[in-house]
């Protein structure tokens, strides 16, 4: 039997932004986690020379793995063998692997709830089942060891990520250092989803390796890099899962484009501009945190990192859906329904992305203003 998986209710909101688009509207994209900037320059010139001289072909570059285990030690103190780097085509397929990997169908993962929409459905998909453990305000809007010890029976493993989508919540090192303990007691195998580690507001992240070496760590070249479209990521697993790794990536995916790999290992050395995009993140986390309480959303979950607002809209609406497509209609600023991140309570939810330019973040504010307080008005 297939399994069921839920739309991402947050693609037809794009649909319609773009069309709005298409048919002369002006509109701001707020609805993906992506950033509006491109890969660093230099990158970009590297694939330009690369399209000239290079046929290409099903490739793993050896340069780029020994870089990106170089980025564990230099930033967290973590030695890393290159060999445990497993290159792929973003973090979704990175995910993918690491489940397939670690567990049978059946098998019971722990999942935060608000959390990023693909951990429960690839989960569904590959016939896992997610348990989803409530990280709303009342919890801090983080997993959290105590849930897991809570636990029975215990699941086989769980998703920890931090940043955190949709809320930007990191989870501090102390935290992570228990999560490990009542892992390792319980035989709760951790996969855990950085990739938004270098995009963070005046906290540390640390890394899940620093107190956890048999973690599987999931991370892209799509936030901190701006090299979405590249469809570039790795996936570092323990020694002992190398074999099992290579042979999905090789039968599943093959390699990532030839291409992304060549740009990837220049932009990994382009951190004047990268830390560029941190500052304008910055700012208009800044904007953003001034004026939607002016507006009525004062309940948000604390953006500590990545580059994600998310908004309690509960006194104003019980459909997430229906509201953010209303207002892409009437404003043309597009924006994720919650429902997306927590099918009981994201009902009452959005998650504005940041992650534009901060004249795009300031015109989305002055269009809101008006239709915000039109709502106020009523439900006043």
């Amino acid at each position: 039997m297939t399994a069921n998986i839920d739309p991402f209710r947050a693609i037809s909101v794009s649909r319609l932004a773009h069309a709005l688009k298409a048919a002369g509207r002006s509109v701001i994209h707020m609805e993906f986690g992506q950033p509006s900037t491109g890969a660093p320059g230099p990158a970009i010139a590297r694939a330009h020379a690369v399209l000239d001289a290079d046929p290409m072909g099903y490739w793993e570059n050896p340069e780029l793995k020994t870089r990106i285990a170089r980025l564990y030690a230099d930033r967290y103190g973590v030695p890393v063998d290159p060999e445990q780097v497993v290159l792929t085509c973003g973090a979704s397929p990175a995910l993918v692997m690491a489940l397939s990997m670690s567990f049978a169908p059946g098998a019971r993962v722990a999942i935060a709830r608000p959390g990023y929409v693909a951990y429960r459905n690839t989960l569904r998909a590959l016939h896992i089942e997610p348990v989803e453990l409530p990280c709303g305000e009342a919890e801090g809007f983080m997993l959290t060891a105590a849930a897991l010890a809570a636990l029975d029976p215990a699941p086989d493993g769980v998703i920890i990520a931090s940043p955190a989508n949709p809320t930007g919540t990191i989870t501090p090192r102390a935290e992570l250092e228990k999560i490990a303990t009542v892992c390792r007691a319980r035989g709760i195998a951790v996969i855990s989803d950085e990739i938004y580690h270098g995009i963070s507001y005046g906290l540390e992240t640390p890394s899940m390796l620093e107190v956890l070496p048999e973690a599987l760590i999931v991370n892209s070249f799509s936030k901190y890099f701006s090299m979405a479209g590249w469809r570039l990521g790795w996936l570092v697993v323990p020694q002992n899962g190398i074999e099992a790794a290579r042979a999905r990536m090789g039968n599943l995916f093959l390699t990532p484009p030839s291409l992304a790999q060549h740009a990837g290992l220049v932009a990994m050395d382009c951190r004047d501009e990268l830390e560029g995009h941190i500052a304008t993140y910055t700012r208009n986390r800044e904007l953003l945190l001034a004026a939607l309480p002016e507006m009525g959303l004062e309940r948000i979950a604390p953006p500590d990192g990545a580059f994600y607002i998310y908004a309690d809209i509960s006194q104003f609406t019980d459909d997430s859906e229906e509201f953010c497509r209303q207002l892409v209609q009437d404003t043309g600023i597009a924006t994720a329904p919650g429902v997306d991140f927590d099918p009981l309570e994201g009902h009452r939810y959005m998650r504005f992305s940041f992650a534009v330019s901060t004249p795009e973040v300031a015109e989305a504010v002055a269009r809101m203003r008006p239709w915000f307080a039109a709502r106020n008005r009523r439900s006043g």
